[in-house]
């Protein structure tokens, strides 16, 4: 099958069966709470994902940094649940757990053996549903994020990346740090982090997925006791958290060259601009695209910049999307005296890629680069868990394998060849982190 299997909303049940055998069913609650699980033939472990529909775009202003609190924070306690009680919970089973935020959701996450799914489940639906913000809690977590922030202050390709993602989204939610800022954890208090756990963590707004050895029924019995034990039964639920608008935001960044100078022996480089949102089906094209210009050691990028003139140890192009916009980069971190030559270098690859496209030849070699990494990707249940999220939240439908790697393999080099004199056109933006002046790294 080369076409997606169709997830609607409101569909009460579910099912269908991929390729390699893998059995796929997604169940909504009367509660509300939406559940995916992917039976993995031959796994003896099983991945399971509670994921909030909202990110870091949602917040409101005195918000800003709330989401990524709460990601820190739904591990320090419930009612029922100190913070110890919930990592002795994990440890004691051999558990993997964490969570991640992303600009658009959030996804609080445990890997077990097949013998321990209930345990998960039940820790996971206290956490994410009755946590309790204790105020000692949150000032301790408030002086932790701030180290996190300035950990990650301290790494340049860090603060090159939030540069270049404030340029290309100025003026939108889009373009604000992820984690928030110094001056915005300092700032936001409990209140207004418990609204926005309140508002946003309900169970009509909760996807819960599961991968590898889990039964469907018997996660599905787990969950509603969990779900009972805290107050939460088979009324039937309001609307459903509904999938983000897709209408395309305005971004029209103004060609820039912002620097932030310090101290260092390298300079931290990205040029580039606007891409393509996450459903548009040049994403396919897209894929071969990055993979040619800077996605491994044969690509023209890593070839021209590194292998011929040995101007940077790390130079790669990137793409990110979301749902109503998405970005396109190149990033390279070279020695002060050839940040120039570097920037003029990339501008001139991505010219002549964009003017004359890729051979045939380039093309079928990124088509076989993406089919391995896709399918190597997808040996870990946890990607598979990530996979279930992603489509529930984000497409509306599941791209298996098969799907994934035709439609890849259907790419030609028009088509790549017409998206990069797009892309390339729109790349107006660079942004640089290290010892150099704004004129030496200018177009």
């Amino acid at each position: 099958m080369l076409f997606p299997h169709a997830l609607p909303i409101d569909a009460e049940e579910t099912a269908f069966t991929l390729d390699d055998g893998s059995a796929i069913r997604r169940t909504v609650l009367p509660c509300g709470v939406r559940v995916l699980t992917e039976r993995v033939p031959g796994a003896h472990s099983a991945t399971i994902g509670f994921w909030s529909p909202v990110g870091s775009r949602d917040e409101h202003e005195g918000q800003h940094g709330s989401t990524h609190f709460l990601e820190h924070l739904l591990f320090k306690g419930t009612r029922e649940r100190t913070a110890l009680d919930i990592a002795v919970a994990f440890d004691r089973i051999g558990g993997e757990s964490n969570a991640l935020t992303g600009k658009e959701h959030t996804c609080y996450y445990a890997k077990v053996r097949d013998a321990d799914v209930d345990v998960a489940v039940e820790v996971l639906t206290d956490m994410v549903l009755d946590s309790v913000l204790d105020p000692e809690e949150f000032e301790r977590e408030r002086k932790v994020i701030l180290e996190e922030l300035a950990m990650n202050e301290d790494d340049p390709a860090d603060v090159v990346h939030e540069l270049f993602s404030a340029l290309v989204y100025r003026g939108q939610s889009l373009g604000r740090p992820i984690g928030g800022t110094p001056d915005s954890i300092r700032a936001v208090d409990r209140v207004a982090v418990w609204q926005h756990y309140r508002a946003n963590y309900r169970p009509e707004d909760i996807v819960v997925t599961a991968s590898g050895a889990v039964d469907h029924d018997a996660l599905l019995a787990g969950l509603e006791r969990a779900l009972a034990a805290h107050g939460v039964t088979a009324t039937a639920h309001g609307p459903l958290h509904p999938r983000r608008d897709r209408t395309l935001l305005p971004l029209s960044p103004d060609p820039d060259v912002t620097v932030r100078r310090r101290d260092g022996e390298q300079v931290n480089l990205l040029i580039g601009g606007p891409g393509i949102p996450r459903w548009d089906e040049r994403r396919f094209a897209l894929s071969v695209l990055n993979a040619l210009l800077g996605g491994g050691m044969s690509s023209r990028l890593f070839q021209e910049v590194r292998e011929r003139r040995g101007l940077a140890y790390s130079v790669y192009s990137f793409a990110g999307s979301h749902a109503d916009a998405g970005a396109f980069g190149v990033y390279a971190g070279t020695r002060p005296e050839s940040a120039g030559e570097v920037a003029h270098v990339i501008r001139e690859v991505l010219a002549g890629f964009a003017e004359s496209g890729p051979t045939e030849a380039e093309v079928e070699r990124a088509k076989g680069q993406l089919a391995g990494a896709i399918t190597l990707g997808l040996e870990d249940t946890s990607r598979h868990m990530t996979r279930l999220g992603r489509a529930e939240l984000d497409l509306g439908e599941l791209w298996d394998l098969p799907a994934n790697l035709g439609r890849i393999a259907a790419v030609t080099p028009a088509q790549v060849r017409d998206l990069a004199a797009e892309l390339i056109g729109q790349a107006t933006v660079t942004a640089a982190v290290g010892p150099v002046d704004a004129d030496a790294v200018a177009g």
